[in-house]
């Protein structure tokens, strides 16, 4: 169950016609209704909406789930390899419930190399792909099973497989005898959390699946009995805020909800010019340049949303529907996506295999500057300077989540430089995220690349390139996408990540 309380509250008007179009729309949506964003909508609207449903109908899964987990109870190392919405729901149940999940979502070879890390005996590997053709997960199910190979173990052993009924890697993967889990296909990704892209991981790392689905069919029957919490939050997302809205998980005991929401909301909205993009701020302080509206799950912020992680869930995935809704946004769509994949494409065949080497226009210490600017902090001010007045930096790191953390610390100091949102995204895993917004969203942004030399390449099996070729390949490729928009777009290149990185906080700092 959720409650909701904040200061933005008082600005909702339950009397006027756009709340009162809100609560028709509640009740459309109770009743799957394809038509409620518009007959461009429809035809994809009338396949995504069984996401609704999840709540109950996953259960009829949890015999499957229990049967996987029994199968790998002697497993402690639990690996997912998925992106965007196979990914960010189930680190955020991995993480609430303090359970262990390494989540392989990036190409970076530095981050690739934790994953293989592991006692591979002990392992098992959930690949998890609608279709099967995304490229990083392909690449990274590939990785996998010559490395159980070369292991002297059996893939068959340690693989689950996460994916449509049907689709080419279903079919695939059945004929060489793995294990199979079907998802709902008349479900989105980024609305799959309770379906088994979410709940497969869940189970393997000993989350009872079931307590989670309770209380999200609890929720969904309050909110199916009573619409004034879901119209409220809709309503102040889409009348009271505007552009930015500001999400914090602080003191929530749910890190990484909003990631997941950052997705579900930006991806979903970011289309026609008139979406909102979540700034994922470290605390309740940060994130309200540029006026943003802010959201917290504890504590206090413009409106904060109380309640357990499966019922935020549910909440969230309804609430985005009805922006959509009130926006006259698709929000099951997400034409622009495809943009980055092509132009990485087209890179992995011009280069035949091999990264070509580049020259930077500058150097500075660790940091190779791509841009204008006399050193590092030059041209991270011409790239201040360059921000549309209502407009917002987008930071785009290509590195190592794990090793290369502290480069998430450009968003605060960045926002506090410049007086405007910040957002960060770890590259290529917003690309699947936010990067559905910088194209089809508000086009007031400035995007900041910031790439890295690795310590050593990965192999690809059955691939001409390695895991550095292809990340290089989409950061350049979503460079491509961006200029093409004339957007202002400045890359750092870090020729040693830890030198440079530092060398990048303190140049930021000095602005």
């Amino acid at each position: 169950m959720i409650s909701i309380k904040g200061n933005a509250v008082s600005k909702i008007d339950r009397s006027s016609e756009k709340y009162t179009a809100l609560q028709a729309f509640h009740e459309r949506l109770k009743s799957k209704d394809s038509t409620i964003w518009g007959p461009q909508a429809q035809a994809e609207a009338s396949i995504r909406m069984n996401w609704i449903d999840l709540p109950e109908s996953s259960r009829d899964l949890l015999p499957q789930f229990d049967a996987l987990a029994a199968k790998h109870r002697d497993k402690n190392n639990v690996i997912l390899c998925g992106m965007g919405g196979s990914s960010l729901g189930p680190e955020v149940i991995a993480q609430t419930f303090s359970k262990s999940l390494f989540v392989l979502d990036s190409t970076d070879p530095d981050y690739v190399a934790h994953a293989l890390d592991v006692d591979l005996a002990k392992s098992v590997v959930v690949v998890s792909s609608k279709s099967g053709s995304t490229i990083e997960t392909a690449s990274q199910r590939a990785l996998f099973e010559g490395a159980f190979k070369d292991a002297g173990l059996n893939p068959i052993d340690h693989m689950v497989f996460v994916t449509d009924p049907g689709s080419p890697l279903d079919k695939q993967v059945r004929e060489g005898g793995f294990t199979v889990v079907n998802a709902d296909p008349h479900v989105g990704g980024r609305f799959s959390v309770l379906s088994p892209f979410g709940l497969v991981p869940a189970a393997l790392i000993g989350v009872d699946v079931s307590v989670l689905l309770d209380n999200a069919s609890d929720t969904k029957k309050a909110f199916f009995a009573d619409s004034q919490q879901m119209c409220d939050i809709a309503y102040l997302l889409s009348y009271v805020a505007d552009q930015y809205v500001a999400y914090t998980d602080e003191g929530s005991g749910m890190p990484g909800l909003s990631d997941w929401i950052e997705q579900l909301v930006a991806e979903s909205t970011g289309k026609n010019q008139v979406g909102r993009l979540p700034v994922v701020a470290e605390t309740s302080h940060n994130g309200r340049e540029g006026n943003a509206f802010t959201i917290a799950f504890a504590g206090n912020a413009d409106l904060v949303v109380e309640g357990d992680l499966a019922s935020q869930f549910i909440v969230w995935e309804w609430v985005t529907a009805l922006i959509g809704a009130a926006l006259a946004i698709d929000p099951f769509n997400q034409p622009n996506v495809t943009e980055a994949k092509e132009q990485t494409s087209a890179l992995l065949n011009e280069w035949k295999g091999i990264t070509p080497p580049f020259t930077p226009d500058l150097k500075d210490g660790a940091v190779e500057i791509f841009g204008a600017g006399k050193n590092a902090t030059d041209a991270l001010s011409h790239l201040i300077s360059q921000i549309p007045e209502d407009g917002y930096i987008a930071i785009m790191a290509y590195l190592d989540r794990k090793d290369d953390a502290a480069v998430a610390e450009l968003r605060a100091i960045l926002a506090d430089k410049s007086g405007r949102p910040v957002t960060f995204g770890w590259g290529p895993r917003f690309l699947h995220s936010t990067g559905q917004f910088h194209k089809g969203g508000q086009q007031n942004g400035v995007f900041l690349q910031i790439t890295g030399d690795v310590k050593k390449d990965i192999a690809i099996p059955g691939q001409s390139y390695g895991f550095a070729t292809l990340v290089a390949a989409q950061a350049l490729g979503d460079g491509k996408a961006l200029a093409s928009r004339k957007y202002p777009l400045l890359r750092f290149n870090l020729s040693n990540r830890a030198m440079g990185i530092s060398e990048l906080l303190d140049a930021a700092k000095s602005l």
